[in-house]
């Protein structure tokens, strides 16, 4: 244990790149404990803040900034990737896209402290067309207001964060094998949890196909268009005769949805 402490103090800043960079470039790898952690060696003057920050900053727009070409270059079709990869892909890609529609380029300030949005938000900016400089720009601010939140808070409860230390240091490797296996625990049950959702879903689907082949034998269906307005921004291509509504809105809009005939949704 003492081995460790010693090589994150005396390659902190590194460390800090590597671990925040891949963090925010997908690996599940939470960066918070390292960001609190940093602060609480700010506090001691084992780090400096300015340099904690602009670590921070720079290993941020280094991963989002490879987000943001891919969603560039590729498309929607980055975020479908993301659906399969992610544990909570489609709610967390809803609310990104529904961020994005109300507050336009500002959800990069606040995308960073919601849960699975951080990942999503840089390749939809590059989705949208939003220019290159101005997504440096707003998504460097976030940044700053992220690492700068968990750096301060590190700061402030340094005393405590030194106390949990040594405990975990009077521990031993124990305590990061119960804290291993309880996260393994965690990702398992929500994969499950997952698996059982696309499997629940399967069973209720329709192929294009078969949809077709309803519309070739004039049968009467009612094609609901569920896409949020950044994914029809991305593909403004509508199945014929389909009624867009969005999610948000089908409450409001349930009155004009006919009950006498087969309601097929479809979304991203």
């Amino acid at each position: 244990m003492d081995s460790t402490l010693e090589f994150v103090l005396r390659h902190g800043y590194m460390v800090l790149f590597v671990w925040v960079a891949a963090d925010q470039s997908g690996v599940p790898i939470p960066a918070l404990p390292l960001l609190l952690g940093a602060g609480a060696l700010a506090a001691t003057g084992k780090m400096s803040l300015v340099g904690i920050l602009g670590v921070g900053l720079v290993a941020c727009l280094v991963g989002d900034g490879g987000w943001y070409v891919v969603g560039r270059l590729r498309g929607i079709r980055i975020l479908h990737l993301l659906c399969r990869i992610a544990l909570e892909p489609d709610s967390c890609v809803r609310q990104t896209e529904d961020l994005v529609a109300r507050h336009g380029a500002l959800a990069l300030l606040f995308a960073k402290f919601l849960p699975g949005l951080s990942t999503v938000a840089p390749p939809l900016a590059g989705i949208i067309r939003m220019s290159f400089g101005r997504f440096l720009l707003i998504d460097g601010l976030g940044a700053l207001l992220w690492v700068g939140a968990f750096v301060g808070l590190g700061m402030l409860f340094s005393q405590s964060l030194e106390w949990l230390a040594a405990r975990l240091a009077a521990t031993g490797t124990w305590m990061f094998l119960i804290l291993g296996a309880g996260l393994g625990a965690y990702i398992a049950w929500k994969w499950v949890a997952r698996r059982r959702f696309l499997r629940q879903l399967r069973i209720a689907r329709i192929t294009p196909e078969d949809l077709k082949e309803k519309l070739d034998r004039d049968e009467k269906v009612l094609i609901v268009d569920l896409r949020s307005a950044v994914d029809f921004m991305a593909e403004p291509i509508v199945i014929p005769g389909a009624q867009r509504i969005a999610v948000e809105e089908l409450e409001q809009h349930h009155l004009e949805i006919p009950r006498d005939r087969d309601l097929i949704l479809y979304c991203s």
